[in-house]
């Protein structure tokens, strides 16, 4: 380890001023010091501070396009099938409700900038849900009633903070049941149909990085549990992606993870219920 740290202590005691400044603002001087400049990985506390800012900003970087494969399989499919609008929409309620008392409490970014990403795209899916089921009108009022919400929420003068830990609180148990409806719509079909394989299984992991590193850095039992809630359902959202993965009311999501498309019927775009709940490799007539 000596020979180690003394071929790396002249790289890392070079580190241009920019860089260092920004890792300072991250782990703070004294874990810097530790960890970058004496190179000593027996601080347990640093260690941990420093895996967490990483899988933070790791988490923050993937929200950006956490939910493009999504948006690309509704743009591609022209159709809503198999995605829960009610699911979206009260998830992105939870979210815009979550970024702002987090904002307002001056958390760390990287223990909640994806929410700002995932909100944004969820919108988006919405829209999209939206207009593929002739819903325009809904759309409207939709993005009128967040931007609303959001005006509201990041404003003390319309709701001051003890009304936001209450609705951060209720926001919670939002993001928990706002997964409902999804895994009622999957089994309903009894098929994925147009939902992402890679959306899914990526918020699995996010979910459980948000766990450790708000026990690391967020002393916040609220923004806690609505995680852990989160990855509960995440899991049984990732379990009926596989176990419904060949079923023909689900679009094959061979692209999505580099294999060839396998010849998988489409689920239908009006959300009508296979005739069974489990997956099946008959073809619709």
């Amino acid at each position: 380890m000596d020979a180690l740290r003394s071929t790396l202590q002249p790289l890392t005691h070079s580190i241009p001023a920019p860089i260092r400044d920004f890792g300072i603002s991250l782990i703070g001087p004294d874990c810097y010091k530790n960890l970058i400049l004496d190179i000593d990985l027996t601080s347990t506390q640093c260690l941990k501070l420093a895996v967490s800012k990483a899988l933070g900003i790791a988490t923050v970087a993937g929200s950006s396009v956490v939910k493009v494969p999504q948006i690309i399989k509704l743009l591609s499919s022209q159709s809503g099938a198999g995605i829960s609008f009610l699911s979206y929409a009260l998830e992105t309620s939870a979210l815009l409700t979550t970024l702002a008392y987090s904002a307002r409490n001056g958390f760390p970014f990287n223990t909640y900038g994806e929410t700002a990403m995932i909100a944004a795209q969820n919108v988006v899916i919405s829209l999209l849900v939206l207009r593929y089921t002739g819903k325009t009108v809904l759309a409207a009022v939709f993005v009128a009633a967040l931007a609303s919400a959001g005006y509201s929420l990041f404003n003390e003068g319309v709701i001051d903070m003890q009304t936001l830990t209450y609705a951060q609180m209720g926001a919670g148990l939002l993001g928990v049941a706002s997964k409902l409806p999804q895994v009622w719509t999957i089994y309903s079909e009894g098929g994925t149909g147009q939902l992402s394989a890679f959306m899914v299984f990526n918020y699995l992991f996010g979910s459980l990085t948000r766990i450790y590193t708000t026990l690391q850095e967020v002393d916040d039992r609220l923004i806690l549990y609505g995680f852990v809630g989160g990855f509960v359902l995440n899991v049984v959202l990732a379990a009926q992606m596989v176990y419904y993965w060949n079923s023909p009311a689900t679009a094959s999501h061979a692209g999505e993870i580099g294999q060839k498309p396998a010849d998988i019927a489409m689920g239908s775009s009006t959300g009508a219920s296979t005739k069974g709940k489990g997956p099946t490799t008959r073809r619709r007539g």
